[in-house]
């Protein structure tokens, strides 16, 4: 596995080494002991399938507060996505940053969102299907979220949402939380 940091500090993109042959490839999606040896939580506490119908699917942005607070490894079985991240750590020097992963079944990346991040995603195929590892159980009581066009964040997506939940659409503003 390769582990490529992205420029939020502690968020990484996550590489198999596929090994192919005439029978199509194998590939490695996690290895706790190659996660530890980096520092990163290689907790899991339940795995999620997220199965999207529509192109222009919007869900997030996302994140659990404490104690609660999780840590994510997502990947793309099916389709692709452009995966958003947002640095909610307010002592990180990277602090209310987002980056943009573009993750997709046909390049077999993860993206690995650590404790405070918000996380949200844009299909950018229909019938796409991801993929959490989550290190955390959901509890609705710590589930909170930042709207996904927030100007605090000022997030560029590839497209404009065609599809997207009334609870993600109508989170506040950031400012002055």
């Amino acid at each position: 596995m390769k582990f490529i940091e992205t420029d939020l500090s502690g968020a990484f993109v996550v590489k198999t080494d596929r090994h192919q042959d005439e029978r199509g490839f194998f590939s490695r999606a996690f290895c706790r002991r190659e996660f530890e040896e980096r520092g990163l939580n290689s907790e899991i506490a339940q795995c999620n399938i997220s199965y999207n119908k529509s192109r222009g699917t919007l869900r997030g942005m996302h994140f659990q507060v404490s104690p609660h607070q999780e840590v994510k490894l997502v990947r793309c079985l099916r389709g692709s996505v452009f995966d958003v991240l947002i640095d909610l750590r307010p002592d990180s020097p990277t602090y209310r940053r987002w980056t943009g992963v573009t993750l997709s079944a046909e390049t077999d990346n993860a993206v690995y969102i650590p404790e405070k991040f918000a996380h949200g995603f844009l299909t950018l195929e229909d019938d796409t299907i991801l993929y959490y590892q989550v290190s955390e159980f959901y509890r609705p009581e710590s589930g909170r979220g930042v709207r996904w066009n927030d100007p605090a964040f000022g997030i560029d997506w590839p497209e404009e949402p065609r599809v997207i939940s009334e609870k993600d659409r109508c989170y506040p503003d950031f400012e002055g939380r």
